[in-house]
């Protein structure tokens, strides 16, 4: 059996669901616009560079979630989902999953995104299992605070490595492991598998795969 982990933002989405979520509450005028929509393109920036303060970015990006009843942001989600990330999955990122799922792999999203963002992202892919950072709760309400580690950077490979040993688990189980990434800021984790795969990447990624005979792939339609 093959272990097979993806990353989601602009992996198996052609956009940034964390962006596009905060986005989203613009628009609705849950979010003031211009405040909230330029710190946005801030943090976004800083992760492409690789600068990202994950816990300042955390503390900006969940903290709408702790205002609003569970329902509504359910609705808001609904709503999300059709108009924002379902026209961001193409053909060929639902084929490669589908592929790896009928080969009998085990399958997960590991995402930096938090998981009331990206569970949903999940189901719509066929994906059984997701690592993503978990946002606090207290008695049903969203905190506007993280639980445990981020799944960012080096905490992808701890949050991966907790949830194997949750299953009995352990890479040498697995026959191959593959991860797809768009971004530089998982190396650690691409550095951890037996098949890392570059797909539509970064520059600094694009080069770092080139250099290592990695495979570079596009999931674009």
């Amino acid at each position: 059996m093959n272990l097979v982990l993806f990353d989601l933002d602009n992996t198996l989405l052609s956009c940034d669901s964390d962006f596009e979520w905060a986005q989203f509450l613009v628009s609705k005028g849950v979010l003031d616009r211009e405040l909230p929509a330029a710190k946005n393109q801030a943090f976004y920036d800083d992760y492409k560079a690789g600068t990202l303060d994950i816990h300042a970015f955390l503390d900006f990006q969940l903290a709408p979630l702790s205002r609003h009843p569970r329902d509504e942001l359910d609705a808001w989600h609904r709503e999300f989902m059709k108009t924002r990330i379902r026209p961001m999955i193409g053909a060929p990122a639902r084929a490669l999953v589908q592929r790896h799922l009928d080969e009998g792999s085990l399958a997960a999203i590991v995402t930096a995104t938090n998981s009331f963002v990206t569970g949903p992202i999940a189901r719509e892919l066929g994906i059984p299992h997701l690592i993503a950072t978990i946002p606090a709760c207290d008695e049903g309400r969203f905190t506007g605070k993280p639980r445990g580690t981020p799944a960012f950077k080096a905490g992808k490979i701890e949050r991966v490595e907790a949830w194997l040993e949750s299953l009995g688990l352990w890479w040498s189980v697995f026959e191959r492991s593959f991860f797809y990434s768009d971004s530089h800021n998982d190396l650690p984790l691409m550095s951890k598998v037996t098949d890392p795969v570059a797909v539509d990447p970064d520059e600094t990624l694009r080069n770092h795969a080139q250099a290592r005979g990695w495979p570079v792939i596009s999931l674009r339609n």
